[in-house]
């Protein structure tokens, strides 16, 4: 393994210094057009076992400056480079909407390459990879439609959307991360051996609990549905029973 303090790996966490002596990590990761701070009330909540690491990507937040990632491979290439000198001790994923689909792929990477697993995959909002994409393909939207989504969606302030220069600003993050999604190609590989737990918003009018339940296929080991009040961003207005879930999951692995 790698030097952890290597700079090529450490952009890619947010706000946290990995400590070589870590025995267990959770790394996090985003919704579309989300920054890794949207973790940063998870890293005191969790337990002190548990080293929570927020996975922050190009183009997003402290990264403004890199170019944002537009397809889904290239980003999946570099997150296998720049995370694999942390995978030293027992680690777990959790994603949420994008960053599910992100996090799952990312395992099937590691485990073809380095013969590595987490020992939990979450996936949380985001219908299972191997469903078909429904609906119109978001990065290609005009901006009016664009912008009529994104308020059903529920997870951006109108106001910001009705700002035309937080507008501007946010809608290029939001084009590409659609497009890193919407751009991924399923191809049927094993069943991951690490359990499978998935979350779901009871009032999510983008996944629904049947695409959650597909994930199933994707584990031959144990899979857990948890569906949560809340819309499709309930991991903020449910953040105590999700991390109450998510901790008591880690339990038996600390």
């Amino acid at each position: 393994m790698s030097s952890l303090s290597t700079s090529t790996t450490s952009a890619w966490i947010f706000g946290v210094k990995p400590d070589p002596q870590a025995r267990f990590r959770l790394f996090l990761f985003p919704y579309a057009g989300g920054g890794a701070s949207i973790f940063h009330s998870w890293l005191k909540t969790l337990p002190p076992q548990i080293e929570v690491l927020p996975v922050q990507l190009p183009g997003h937040e402290n990264r403004l400056k890199e170019p944002l990632f537009e397809e889904f491979t290239p980003l999946i290439e570099a997150l296998v480079h720049a995370l694999h000198p942390y995978l030293a001790v027992p680690f777990a994923f959790f994603g949420h909407s994008m960053g599910a689909l992100v996090s799952f792929e990312l395992t099937r990477q590691l485990r073809k390459r380095y013969g590595l697993l987490p020992v939990h995959l979450f996936a949380s909002a985001y219908r299972a990879p191997q469903l078909p994409l429904a609906g119109p393909l978001l990065h290609t939207l005009p901006e009016p439609a664009l912008v009529q989504k994104l308020l059903q969606l529920n997870g951006t302030k109108r106001e910001v959307l009705e700002n035309d220069e937080l507008r501007q600003f946010l809608l290029p993050i939001l084009r590409a991360d659609f497009a890193v999604c919407e751009t991924y190609h399923y191809v049927t590989e094993d069943p991951l051996s690490c359990p499978i737990t998935t979350f779901g918003g009871l009032q999510d009018t983008r996944v629904n609990r049947y695409e959650l339940a597909a994930w199933r296929e994707q584990t031959s080991n144990r899979f857990t549905q948890r569906m949560l009040p809340g819309d499709h961003f309930f991991l903020q207005s449910t953040r105590v029973p999700l991390l109450q879930i998510i901790a008591q999951e880690l339990a038996t692995y600390l």
